[in-house]
Order: structure tokens, then sequence, then C-alpha cells
């Protein structure tokens, strides 16, 4: 089912605080800038290897990861496993148990489909599964 890690999502409070760390002094390859309002974010995509690092900033005091922030403060939010087909890889997870957060996809960074895990699943880890290029 999984092909391999797409991507961590890191939250942070400030895109153009972060982003600097990642680009300049990694010198993470910076694929650009993209806000995803149905999740009420704005991203920035850094490559690393067959991987991504993806920074995640809120643009609302009510989203989910300003609220992460608010508890948590800033870090790794998730990680993402890619996935072929999306809504095959949730019925699986549903018939095997699993709790999703989402059990329909939706709209992600750069084009994807993605669905969360819910993390009382996956030992408190907050969990995505994506699919490039639906």
């Amino acid at each position: 089912m999984l092909t391999k890690i797409n991507h961590i999502g890191i939250a942070v409070t400030s895109l153009e605080t972060a982003l600097p760390f990642y680009r300049d002094s990694l010198t993470m390859p910076f694929a650009g800038i993209e806000e995803v309002s149905e999740q009420k974010v704005r991203v920035a995509m850094l490559q690393i290897g067959e991987s991504k690092i993806e920074l995640l900033e809120p643009t609302s005091p009510d989203s989910p990861v300003a609220k992460f922030i608010e508890k948590n403060g800033a870090g790794i939010h998730h990680v993402a496993y890619e996935v072929a087909d999306i809504k095959v890889a949730i019925a699986g997870l549903i018939s095997s148990g699993v709790r999703m957060i989402d059990e329909q996809p939706r709209n992600g960074a750069h084009g994807t489909r993605i669905a969360f895990i819910h993390p009382k699943s996956s030992n408190g880890v907050l969990t995505e599964i994506c699919q490039v290029g639906h």
C-alpha cells in the first residue's frame, strides 16, 4: 500500500522565519510556497532526496496547525506516506479497524489528494496518506 515517505510536515509560526534554515543553511532545494485555503495554511515545500519537508504556517487562528502550535509549539506535525490509490488505501485502513480523521480524500498541497489517520490509531503520530497526481 505505501510506496515511500512523501514528506514530513513541520508546523511553524512564520515561513519567512523558518524557511532560511532549510533552504539556505541545510541547502534543500526550494519548490515554492502555496496557500491551501481548505486547510487554512501556507505551505513551503523543500526537497530532500525522494522526499520533502513541508513547512506549515497557519493562516487563521482556528486552523488545525494553529491549534497544534498553541498546544505543542512549533515542530513536527505529521508524517505523510505516499500511496498509489488513496481511496483503496482509506478503505483498507478502515476495514482493518484504523480510525480515520478523513474517510474521504481531500485536496492537499501541490496537487495531491490526502487523508489523515487519527493519532490514536497510529501510536500518537498524526499520519497522512497522500496520492500524487490524482
